[in-house]
């Protein structure tokens, strides 16, 4: 189960609503070991497009070290899809590289409301999970 803090959502859910008709992408690091997002980071879709997305390659190095002197780790990678539910493509489960992440998808193809779900995604296996949103984590 992910559970994650009302405010991270809406960040997730507004940077995928201002990318839009483009896929936004970015992560949501957290305390190493600890499967609790923190900190969120936008990141740039690389290849500009409404049906894929690519973490820009030096971007990704930066935000990746960051984490790694802070000593936290992607609890989170999210991207959107913009016509379609939100499910992995193939695409998106043969890119998925990091086994203890949430992989969490935003469809933004209802402009009145998103749908946000969450999965597992390890050795091309897809597991959905269920989401618990709470304001904030000492209460959950």
């Amino acid at each position: 189960m992910l559970v994650i803090r009302a405010d991270l959502v809406e960040a997730m859910v507004a940077h995928a609503r201002a990318d839009h008709p483009d896929e936004a992408c970015g992560v949501i690091a957290g305390p190493e070991g600890s499967d609790r997002p923190e900190r969120f980071i936008a990141m740039v879709n690389a290849e500009r497009s409404p049906t894929f997305y690519r973490f820009d390659s030096g971007e990704q190095l930066k935000v990746w070290r960051e984490m790694d002197a802070a000593d936290e780790e992607p609890v989170v990678i999210y991207h959107s899809h913009t016509a379609t539910e939100a499910y992995p493509s193939r695409t998106d489960i043969s890119y998925a590289s990091e086994p203890n992440a949430h992989y969490v998808l935003v469809s933004t193809r209802d402009p009145e409301q998103h749908e946000l779900r969450s999965y597992r995604i390890l050795d091309g296996e897809v597991t959905e999970e269920p989401v618990r949103i709470v304001d904030d984590y000492e209460t959950a």
